[in-house]
């Protein structure tokens, strides 16, 4: 039956397959199809790794290290105001907290589940539940693609990253920094990437977190796109919080945090962790510093705002104890991903995690078995937003082209594994079973026919050609194959459509916000 499997569609001269030669063949592999898909919402179980008690372990170390060693507010005399206020105990900038005083800000107000708004409709993501989103890269200032090599990012970088994100079926929101543009000045480059995520998609998006002044004009911006009444009631825009762990809140982060909570934008706070570095080196150790530092953050935002929304975010990887860089793709970094899922279901709050992380420098092996290592973890951890779902290489420092593409096409069988079984007529298949029989084979029958074109997930990357159709199509590697597919992809988008009043608003706004400061690269 493999063989003929395998011999089906050669001519009865048994020549080689005729499918339109090469090039017709290297044209299916690179079409994209310009379809989209909202976030999916998983059937598959959860596995629940950790035990009860050792969760309440680390619950109730989480506690401990808050009420003792407490959390750092660095340049923020308001929030360690804020936080007296609210029966913290303060000692210049740190801040301890009586037990169950952070618990009880969050389980009492956040909300277990929200929706973000995008400007179309059809794309708005829900964040809680079973759902589960899947967004790009976040943050590299390099990029890598195989005709260039590494080099810095520039703003035609970024665009092209939120292009191919908003052609890709399976990525549910536009991201944010999916790429940092290095020839526009620092103070300014915000504007074009909003701008950016704004028109050239119209999927969910994040802003900008580098200042509160530009967490500012994020908003703002939102205000112009979807409407004053519609942001102040609506989640419609991101912002990534990040803790400079271990236990530090800085002026920048909180200041950003401060911009979005009080107009009502959901935050997603992160502990930065590198373990052995910026936390302990065990896992339960990890778990319980995580807990801590987001816990408070996402406090903090209920404090500012009651009932908006937040997202525990988990950022767990590993260090080398040879050479001191991040490793991915690790057995304890799973661990805490699984670990910390639980954790926040126990919460309450959506849960951030995974994605497709690596350390490799190039899109090969081991950047395919390390990113392997942190996305299914991630599935199985019931992970809300999963960001750097494509494009992670080199431990963040470099947004991929071709690993995009190859990372993308993962996701692709992750919405197949996700649906779970079929256990429709169709997918019992008992038709097909009587009609066959023994000793025959399934390649002609009814159900077959039927079902040929969706009963399998058809990667665009893979070669499952033989060896000689592989040869003739001329013998590329699926890193190759990447790069012919996201160039294709970048010429064939198309804008999605926008009201002409608002594009000419959000261009005014961002001329007249770069016209009012000079340029500053620092």
């Amino acid at each position: 039956m493999a063989r003929a499997a395998a011999t089906a569609d050669k001519d009865r001269s048994g020549g080689r397959r005729r499918s339109g030669g090469a090039q017709g063949r290297r044209h299916l592999r690179q079409t994209f199809r310009q379809e989209f898909l909202s976030n999916i919402s998983p059937v598959i179980p959860l596995y629940d790794l950790a035990s009860d008690e050792t969760l309440e372990l680390i619950e109730a170390n989480a506690e401990t290290v808050l009420q003792e060693v407490g959390v750092e507010f660095r340049d923020d005399p308001e929030a360690v105001e804020i936080w007296r206020a609210a029966g913290a105990d303060t000692d210049g900038e740190r801040v301890r907290f009586p037990r169950g005083l952070v618990r009880g800000l969050i389980t009492r107000t956040a909300p277990r589940q929200f929706v973000q708004r995008a400007r179309n409709p059809q794309r708005n993501v829900t964040f809680g539940g079973r759902n589960t989103i899947f967004a790009p890269v976040y943050g590299p200032p390099f990029i890598r693609n195989l005709d260039e090599g590494r080099r810095y990012a520039n703003m035609e970088d970024f665009r092209n990253f939120v292009k191919l994100t908003y052609m890709t079926p399976y990525m549910h929101h536009s991201g944010g920094t999916v790429c940092e543009p290095v020839d526009v000045p620092v103070n300014k480059r915000h504007l074009d990437m909003v701008y950016a995520h704004m028109r050239l998609s119209d999927k969910p998006f994040m802003g900008s977190v580098t200042a509160p002044e530009r967490a500012a004009d994020t908003i703002a911006m939102c205000e112009i796109l979807f409407g004053a009444d519609v942001v102040r009631d609506n989640p419609v825009v991101l912002g990534l919080i990040n803790l400079n762990s271990p236990l530090v809140l800085d002026a920048t982060m909180m200041g950003a945090l401060k911009v979005y909570a009080r107009a009502g934008q959901p935050t997603l706070v992160t502990p930065f962790i590198l373990a052995g570095a910026m936390a302990p080196v065990t896992a339960v150790g990890t778990l319980t510093q995580t807990l801590a530092e987001a816990m408070v953050g996402m406090a903090f935002t209920q404090l500012l705002n009651p009932g908006v929304a937040t997202v525990f975010g988990v950022f767990a990887s590993s260090m080398s104890m040879q050479s001191g860089a991040p490793t991915f793709g690790t057995p304890e970094a799973s661990m805490v991903i699984l670990a910390a899922g639980q954790l926040a279901r126990r919460l309450g709050v959506p849960f951030r995690s995974g994605g497709a992380l690596c350390a490799s420098k190039i899109s090969d092996a081991q950047a395919a078995y390390e990113s392997a290592q942190t996305m299914w973890p991630a599935m199985l951890a019931g992970t809300n937003f999963v960001l750097h779902g494509a494009g992670w290489l080199e431990g963040g420092l470099a947004a991929g082209y071709e690993k995009f593409i190859m990372d993308a096409d993962q996701l692709g069988m992750m919405h197949v594994l996700a649906r779970g079984f079929d256990t429709s007529a169709n997918g019992q298949a008992m038709d097909a079973i009587r009609e066959v029989g023994p000793g025959k084979h399934f390649l002609g029958c009814k159900h077959t026919q039927d079902n040929f074109e969706s009963a399998f997930y058809r990667s665009n990357v893979a070669d499952n050609n033989s060896f000689e159709q592989w040869q003739a199509d001329g013998s590329l590697d699926s890193t190759q194959r990447a790069n012919a597919i996201w160039k294709q992809m970048l010429k064939d988008y198309e804008k999605p459509p926008m009201d002409p009043a608002i594009d000419e608003a959000l261009q005014a706004f961002i001329a007249k916000r770069k016209g009012a400061m000079p340029d500053a690269f620092v």
